[in-house]
């Protein structure tokens, strides 16, 4: 929106201590679990209307990028060996914490990097590589057999495909600590140079003023949501409604509150784009919608202060309706309206024509799921025979590195 040309990479985590523990429960591949999931999370954000990222690395295809990363790291002496896995010093990085601005001595190990602690030297170090296991995935390289710890990933993906430092890395309040410290200490270790310039962590989501849960019953996905008939771009509202930094207690009333305000802005669109518009002008009212546009960028150059933001929007629906209400509005204005309404659009990608599209029924998703499954066992004639009835019934799927998608034939 501001000109600049953004990169974006969104590294996708398919082998970690969660995945496998599914994958060993449901008795069946690593590949199979995570494609399933990678496949959904890609239809979710299609039905939310997220714009895809330039790349989405998945962590099982860049084993040789973590290997480099490991390898520089035991050159320069941050690594230590122990029982197969090599684990970072952090004593050899005296500006540990400087993201979360604690004292590496005051710092203590959440147990989350390695569950075998004791092999440590410090409590504090987290595991590069994790010997490999009975039963687990592994890989043989030239650091040893085993797979990649979580830090490891992020930072030989990320630097892959942005470079060695980069503007901007974004992730939720939990990613903090330990995660983006140790981003930060094995990346800055193994470069010299600084690994990110700024750095963007999304308060959590709150359900009627409590954490997602599944033992209190109010976790909810998309997908539930969707069942119940809630407009997808009305939960996109809500979730940009609040500044990201700032936790959002989502409620059904909010949720209906924000399917209200969007009707509103759906509603001063189409009035605008039917207004019938004199040559004639008003100077004082265009200077009005100038100064609501500038307020509106103004919020958002403000670390992306959505709220704000919003308010602006709604100041440009009220004074825009009255203008037409009163026949104020002449061509000058209404293209400074269309203007700011085009810009929003770009930024908040609410009113996009199109978006409400029919989700799949029940039936045809299943079979996508089916034909997922197929794929990940090597039954490729079944997984044909499926692509074949969907396309018969107005699906056209396709394969991609991110994920199983779908589409509606035109």
């Amino acid at each position: 929106y501001k000109g600049y040309r953004v990169t974006q990479v969104m590294n996708i985590t398919d082998v970690d201590d969660k995945t496998i523990q599914k994958a060993t429960d449901e008795k069946t591949s690593l590949g199979e679990v995570t494609d399933r999931f990678i496949g959904a999370f890609f239809e979710d954000m299609k039905r939310l209307g997220v714009h895809e990222a330039d790349h989405y690395p998945r962590a099982t295809e860049h084993i040789p990028d973590m290997e480099s990363l490991v390898q520089s790291l035991k050159s320069k002496d941050f690594t230590y060996e122990s029982h197969g896995s090599i684990y970072f010093r952090i004593a050899k990085f005296p500006s540990y914490g400087k993201l979360t601005r604690l004292r590496p001595e005051a710092l203590r190990s959440t147990g989350r990097g390695d569950s075998d602690s004791y092999d440590k030297q410090d409590v504090r170090d987290f595991a590069l590589w994790k010997a490999a296991k009975p039963g687990e995935p592994a890989w043989e390289t030239g650091i040893g057999r085993g797979r990649p710890g979580w830090h490891l990933e992020c930072s030989a993906m990320s630097m892959r495909y942005l470079g060695e430092t980069f503007d901007i890395h974004t992730g939720g309040v939990d990613n903090v600590f330990p995660h983006h410290e140790n981003e930060i200490a094995q990346s800055e270790a193994s470069t010299g140079k600084p690994f990110v310039r700024y750095w963007l962590h999304c308060a959590h989501l709150l359900v009627e003023g409590e954490k997602m849960s599944k033992s209190l019953g109010n976790f909810f996905t998309l997908r539930d949501l969707l069942a119940k008939g809630k407009d997808p771009m009305a939960i996109r509202y809500l979730l940009l409604s609040q500044h990201y930094r700032k936790p959002l207690n989502f409620t059904f009333e909010g949720l209906d509150w924000a399917a209200g305000n969007l009707q509103r802005l759906r509603d001063f669109r189409r009035r605008i784009s039917d207004k019938a518009c004199g040559s004639g002008g008003d100077p004082v009212l265009l200077k009005a919608f100038q100064s609501i546009r500038n307020a509106f960028v103004s919020a958002l150059d403000d670390d992306l202060n959505t709220s704000v933001a919003l308010a602006a929007v709604f100041e440009m629906v009220r004074e825009g309706n009255a203008a037409c209400d009163q026949n104020r509005l002449g061509m000058e204005e209404k293209e400074e309206i269309e203007l700011f309404l085009s810009g929003f659009q770009d930024v908040f990608g609410l009113l996009e024509a199109g978006r409400e599209e029919k989700l799949l029924e029940p039936g045809l998703a299943s079979l996508i799921e089916e034909r997922t499954r197929a794929r990940g066992q090597g039954d490729f004639a079944r997984a044909d025979a499926i692509r074949m009835e969907l396309d018969g019934k107005g699906i056209i799927i396709e394969d991609t590195q991110g994920g199983v998608r779908w589409k509606r034939k035109r």
